[in-house]
């Protein structure tokens, strides 16, 4: 079984940043690609990023490029989101995703493709 726990939401004001983590609890961290996806009120699930198992492919949603960075730290289990220049519509719940792989390269854009989800963390931008 695999459980991913989120932390580090909050409140931030405009032009500001923050980072998000999921600690992944597993027994083997490594085989997984991971992604990030946020859902703000009323509206459905947003791809976000994701990262390849060995951190060297990513991939980012267009609203997000330039500003958000994707990390993983398969030592520590955990895979990192790094907001910065935050805008009042990136306020949503953040959640993390994995998926089972057999690629070190594979990454993963679909919500449909993840095998195991986070709880959701909550990051608030104030204008």
């Amino acid at each position: 079984q695999v459980q991913l726990v989120e932390s580090g939401g909050g409140l931030v004001q405009a032009g500001g940043s923050l980072r998000v983590s999921c600690e992944v609890s597993a027994r083997t961290f490594s085989t997984y690609a991971m992604g990030w996806f946020r859902q703000a009120p009323g509206k459905g699930r947003e791809f976000i990023a994701t990262i390849s198992w060995n951190g060297r492919s990513t991939s980012y949603g267009d609203s997000v490029k330039g500003r958000f960075t994707i990390s993983r730290d398969n030592v520590k289990k955990t895979v990192y989101l790094q907001m910065n220049s935050l805008k009042p519509e990136d306020t949503a719940i953040y959640y993390c995703a994995s998926k089972v792989t057999g690629s070190v390269f594979s990454i993963f854009l679909k919500e449909g493709d993840y095998d195991y989800w986070g709880q959701g963390t909550q990051v608030t931008v104030s204008s």
